[in-house]
């Protein structure tokens, strides 16, 4: 038989398409997809999602781990495929529109917990004030929806990793279901009870709180990530120049009266914005309250020098670069000397309140 152009693209084809099947009963682990991947096709094709792009959520929810760990792996073939794909994913890509597609907000404790007690149902756009980006700012969330601990892809993908590994909050479904169906071995069901205990023990670790959006996550808030510095790929593209990272509309203001200079909030912030330098600029901002939904705004403070503590050296105090803090509020909660608090910046965006923004 001559094999003309025809033949051998319909062959191609053929086995391109037995291919995909194999490889989806294995992925699945059956013959036929799983409820939960019904489910998510579902709900991608009523958003008008096109197949390539629900390809790409099959892909980053299925092999999660293998996804983060081409960007950061540090363990065998997956360092190798970073250090080969890294050159291409440059090319295809800059950093500001990887961003836009696939972003996490900073949150502070309190908010990170109102995001997992929600009493009732939201269905809503988060503003561009609070995050500024074109797409993935859908938020839906339930009251009775599942909640998922996930062992964390970027823990996972280094070598010395920190502990504990599931500390990854996955919220509401289909992500939660998918997650379970998907990794079993990785994942558990949990309570909103223990979901607050994870978020609280990740914060005495001195972790940060992200609440994750991705264009092929349906354009939604799917995820609470409990990062630390050292492992997490979000806070090292932050600091390689890709702004996947918004801040919670806070930044760590000193109390000079009671800072005595011991570095613990240095060492201790995730961000590289805190050092022990002397008195620092303050932007305009106002004080409030972080720890409960009620607010307490005060008079915005100019910029200038804060005022010194009798007898104290500047060059003991710690200071605050505006610019670089995220407002995450770790080194609040580090402070053995309660010498520091959040404070709104109003040069930053918004902060991310979900009573507020359920209410637009």
């Amino acid at each position: 038989m001559r094999w003309t152009r025809g033949r051998r693209f319909v062959a191609g084809l053929a086995a391109g398409l037995g291919a995909l099947a194999a490889g989806l009963i294995v992925s699945e682990g059956r013959l036929g997809l799983l409820p939960s991947t019904r489910t998510m096709w579902r709900e991608a094709r009523a958003k008008g999602q096109p197949w390539w792009l629900f390809a790409h959520t099959y892909v980053y929810g299925r092999w999660s781990y293998t996804y983060i760990g081409t960007a950061i792996g540090e363990r065998g073939i997956l360092a190798r495929a970073k250090r080969a794909l890294a050159p291409l994913a440059l090319r295809l890509s800059t950093g500001a529109r990887w961003a836009d597609e696939y972003h996490g907000k900073v949150l502070p404790t309190a908010a990170a917990r109102r995001l997992v007690e929600v009493k009732e149902d939201v269905a809503a756009v988060v503003p561009e004030q609070v995050l500024p980006f074109h797409s993935a700012r859908d938020l839906v969330l339930s009251a009775s929806g599942p909640l998922v601990a996930f062992d964390c892809p970027c823990r996972s993908a280094r070598v010395n990793p920190c502990l504990p590994m599931d500390v990854c909050l996955v919220v509401g479904d289909p992500f939660a279901t998918f997650v379970l169906e998907h990794h079993p071995s990785h994942s558990r069901a949990i309570t909103r009870q223990e979901a607050v205990e994870i978020l609280e023990a990740e914060a005495e670790r001195g972790h940060v709180h992200h609440a994750f959006f991705k264009h092929a996550m349906l354009d939604r808030f799917y995820a609470i990530c409990n990062c630390c510095s050292c492992c997490c790929g979000a806070i090292w593209a932050q600091r390689n120049g890709t702004p996947m990272l918004v801040s919670s509309g806070y930044v760590a203001r000193v109390d000079a009266d009671l800072c005595v200079g011991c570095g613990v909030c240095a060492k201790k912030c995730p961000f590289d914005a805190v050092s022990l330098g002397g008195a620092a600029r303050t932007p305009n901002m106002e004080a409030v309250s972080t720890g409960g939904a009620a607010r307490t705004a005060c008079a915005p403070y100019e910029g200038g020098e804060v005022t010194l503590a009798r007898g104290r050296e500047p060059s003991r105090l710690a200071q605050v670069d505006a610019e670089r803090c995220m407002g995450c509020g770790v080194c609040v909660r580090a402070c053995p000397q309660n010498a520091l608090q959040l404070v709104r910046d109003l040069g930053k965006p918004a902060p991310f309140e979900v009573g507020v923004i359920s209410c637009q």
